[in-house]
């Protein structure tokens, strides 16, 4: 099975850390959280993974020309000429004429791969996004008004949910028609282009853990949650 690691942002919101190396390198314990996320989707049965890269590539690839691969795991770099987006970078690799697998290169999680990939399949989508339920809690008294500003309501506190992208998806083939080459494409505007033309999109509820390394405070939770349970996000070891 064939995936695709999107691997070539800046990470700015991550910085410090990432204005020496790219965001994929920040270490969880003793490995990068590519390399563990490489040693899951390997575990899974996923075998042929192609990097998206372009901010710092050159030391990605030398990470893992030092570290190798899972046994059987074949492993290349597409490199984008200039930042392509959440889904452009798709257009330039070659080969996805099957489904396939795309995911952020930082994210942690305990998802099984090969069940999502499962699930695509058997609903016969163009395109399945793994979704998390966010729960926010609100530190105010919520306000509920009728359209002449009358107080019908009042919830203190209350926690909020709202299904979001985990940033892991399963693509049919069919959905790169949707990719121009060369064009900067966010996955966003890809939904659309697919619910305007009457495709099949469906969320698959990611009941495991899940973490989007997006800032600072984010990567310090990671690094807990790795570190007292490695094994979790390391299945074989």
């Amino acid at each position: 099975m064939k995936a695709v690691i999107l691997a070539g942002g800046k990470g700015t919101r991550l910085a410090p850390y990432t204005t020496v190396f790219p965001k994929p390198l920040v270490p969880l314990g003793h490995r990068p959280i590519l390399d563990i996320i490489l040693r899951q989707l390997a575990y899974h049965g996923f075998d042929d993974i192609v990097l998206t890269v372009g901010y710092l590539a050159e030391l990605i690839q030398a990470y893992f020309q030092t570290a190798g691969l899972p046994p059987g795991v074949r492993l290349s770099q597409v490199k984008e000429p200039e930042p392509l987006g959440t889904a452009g970078s798709l257009a330039l690799v070659d080969g996805l004429d099957e489904p396939f697998l795309v995911m952020n290169g930082d994210v942690l999680t305990s998802l099984n791969f090969a069940d999502l990939f499962d699930f695509h399949r058997s609903q016969e989508n163009a395109l399945t996004i793994s979704v998390f339920e966010k729960k926010i809690n609100l530190d105010l008294g919520v306000i509920e008004m009728d359209s002449a500003d009358g107080v019908i309501g009042y919830r203190e506190k209350p926690e909020l949910s709202f299904p979001v992208s985990a940033g892991i998806y399963v693509y049919d083939p069919l959905v790169l028609r949707y990719i121009t080459r060369g064009e900067r494409l966010d996955f966003p505007t890809l939904v659309m282009r697919l619910l305007a033309d009457g495709h099949k999109v469906m969320g698959y509820r990611c009941q495991e853990y899940w973490l989007d390394i997006g800032n600072p405070g984010d990567y310090l939770r990671a690094q807990e949650q790795f570190n007292a349970m490695p094994e979790r996000f390391l299945p074989g070891g």
